[in-house]
């Protein structure tokens, strides 16, 4: 009997070791981030940018989020001379290179990046792009990609929804874990910014694993990557939903 109670102590004492291991055996590894900005929140602080000047209540990006980037982790810059490299970190990022797209995915671009218009597609791919193996055709055809399947996600219907109106933390979460699978809003960081007096949502930022730029037939997949993403601290608990403000 003793033996028997010695035995289930030690097993209980072990037991969250052996959760620990199974749940770090479960969580995946990212290998590259979907960066989706709150374009008014960004424009309430530059307002002389060119995207925020043109920028309405009507603006397709006044109650869409905004593709910021798809970004490899730990690689920048991969054969990208010294002297771009040194042109893309002085921000005068429309004399850089233009980046050769097609027609359609141009004005996909254009329409989910509202950023295009200072040249951030150009920063971009010279900072992130090259570190894919991928042509900037397919680079930024499968960033458009993702950034549609998320705002026509529930995600996307949410902050559609509270434009004007404060989101917290755990709203967002369940509206994750709905639209791309139970613990998916474990790969998910938001950050906000101050605006004045007022702490807006600027960002999420969402893990993917490695498979986010491998060759895949269509139909949603940004679930399958969510899924296949290390976990990360959700950051920011709460945030206004920034209206465009001219």
């Amino acid at each position: 009997m003793q033996f028997r109670s010695l035995w289930l102590l030690s097993a209980l004492m072990c037991l969250p070791v052996l959760l620990g291991s199974i749940a770090q055996a479960r969580d995946g590894q990212t290998r590259f981030i979907l960066a989706a900005s709150w374009e008014p929140a960004f424009c309430a602080t530059n307002a002389k940018k060119a995207e925020c000047r043109s920028e309405t209540a009507a603006s397709f990006d006044a109650t869409r989020l905004s593709l910021h980037g798809l970004w490899p982790m730990r690689q920048n810059y991969c054969g990208v001379s010294d002297e771009l490299q040194q042109a893309d970190r002085s921000h005068g990022w429309d004399s850089l290179p233009a980046v050769e797209l097609s027609a359609p995915t141009k004005a996909a671009l254009d329409k989910a990046m509202p950023g295009t218009q200072s040249g951030l597609e150009r920063h971009e791919w010279l900072k992130h792009g090259t570190c894919t193996k991928l042509t900037a055709e397919a680079y930024f055809g499968t960033a458009v990609s993702l950034i549609d399947e998320l705002n026509a996600s529930a995600v996307g219907a949410l902050f559609a929804e509270n434009v004007g109106k404060t989101l917290d933390a755990g709203r967002i979460k369940a509206a994750f874990d709905k639209s791309f699978g139970e613990g998916a809003s474990a790969r998910v960081k938001m950050s906000c910014r101050r605006a004045g007096s007022v702490r807006v949502i600027s960002e999420l930022t969402i893990g993917l694993s490695q498979d986010a730029v491998s060759p895949s037939t269509s139909g949603p997949r940004l679930a399958k990557l969510i899924q296949g993403a290390g976990s990360t601290d959700f950051g920011c608990d709460e945030g206004l939903v920034q209206a465009v403000t001219h």
